[in-house]
């Protein structure tokens, strides 16, 4: 940054008296404008796109866990509406970020940027048939098991439900569900119209987030520069990728999400986007832990049912791979699908449920018989 946008910030961030005094003293700065009621960041705001001033935003999220408050329903849309079209300056959009990672998102919170989030992308045509889709998000992989979301989708596959997978294609240190999937011969699809034809030949869609929804895909990327994650990995997850009925499965991993999504979905959620399955994510992913059953809850038009109740501990452990690898997971996935190795009771239970749920989502939204 050069002295003059130096100056220029250090005048901003004093305040108004200094504003003035800048503007009355130095004709040899145009970018120090007459009027000081928006800031300016030459050095970040290059583009001639209408400008979202956020400080109003921030000042109420802004203040640190106790002191923060939370937005509005509609003030948290237009606040992620502007991020989302690049017209909310780097400054202020790393200060929002870690404000909300600090301060966690509201139910109403995540509504308004659920409905930002959902005009930003075009859904995909729900496919016909006996099943309504299944959406299965992936965007954490795994670090310490082998990572068997590719078995629950393709078991899934099998039964002839449709079955869509989105998430990120590699993370640094972790192995992710693409890898895998691409061990097993499951190649991208970058279109509807590709994901359609997988539907049609019963197999499983797996589909990257810099295809399905773009200017998401840009907001997870953003970890990279930061650091730690943002609302936008919540957002991807209980995202409704169809234009019609379908099936998400959620996972969520600190333990105050459970109230926080349990919350959104029995509120504002399940009666506009559909059903949804919440459990608590094996490394952050939405298939069930190979060596115990977790928790799933299922909410429907509002309402949530109980399916599976958490495990106790136990020292009776189910065969699972011996390395996490790609390549090892995806050959013992195979051997999984061929019935030479068992698949672990925990996950043929979460998919009985899936497709039982499925029929019943698309039992539901046909026309009555007359």
């Amino acid at each position: 940054m050069d002295q003059c946008k130096r100056k220029l910030l250090y005048v901003h961030m004093r305040g108004p008296k200094w504003q003035r005094r800048a503007a009355s003293r130095c004709a040899l700065h145009p970018c120090v404008l007459p009027s000081f009621d928006v800031p300016v960041y030459p050095f970040v705001m290059t583009t001639d796109i209408e400008r979202f001033v956020a400080a109003p935003f921030i000042k109420e999220i802004g203040r640190g866990v106790k002191g923060a408050r939370s937005m509005s329903r509609d003030d948290a849309h237009r606040l992620y509406a502007a991020i989302l079209e690049g017209r909310v300056s780097d400054l202020e959009l790393g200060a929002i970020l870690l404000a909300m990672r600090i301060k966690g998102e509201s139910v109403d919170e995540l509504a308004g940027f659920m409905d930002a989030a959902s005009a930003a992308f075009t859904p995909l045509p729900a496919p016909r048939g006996e099943f309504a889709p299944v959406s299965i998000p992936t965007y954490n992989g795994s670090r310490k098991l082998a990572n068997l979301t590719p078995l629950l989708a393709l078991l899934l596959a099998r039964e002839g439900v449709p079955v869509l997978v989105h998430g990120v294609s590699n993370d640094p240190g972790r192995v992710t569900t693409a890898e895998i999937l691409h061990e097993l011969g499951v190649t991208d699809a970058t279109t509807g119209a590709e994901v359609h034809n997988e539907f049609v030949h019963g197999r499983v869609a797996f589909m990257p987030i810099e295809h399905l929804a773009p200017e998401l895909a840009r907001m997870l990327a953003l970890r990279r520069v930061l650091g730690v994650r943002n609302s936008t990995h919540t957002i991807v997850k209980i995202l409704q990728p169809f234009d019609g009925p379908a099936l998400r499965l959620v996972s969520y991993t600190h333990p105050e999400y459970l109230v926080t999504l349990g919350e959104y979905f029995e509120g504002v959620d399940s009666e506009t986007r559909g059903d949804a399955f919440l459990m608590r994510g094996t490394e952050g992913e939405t298939v069930a832990h190979p060596h115990r059953a977790q928790r799933i809850d299922w909410f429907h038009a509002g309402q949530r049912a109980l399916l599976v109740e958490r495990d106790a501990p136990t020292d009776d452990l189910a065969i699972v791979p011996d390395g996490r690898d790609a390549a090892t997971t995806a050959a013992w996935i195979g051997a999984a699908l061929r019935g030479e190795v068992p698949v672990p009771p925990s996950i043929a239970t979460q998919v009985a449920y899936c497709v039982e749920v499925s029929r019943k989502i698309r039992a539901r939204s046909l026309p009555a018989a007359d």
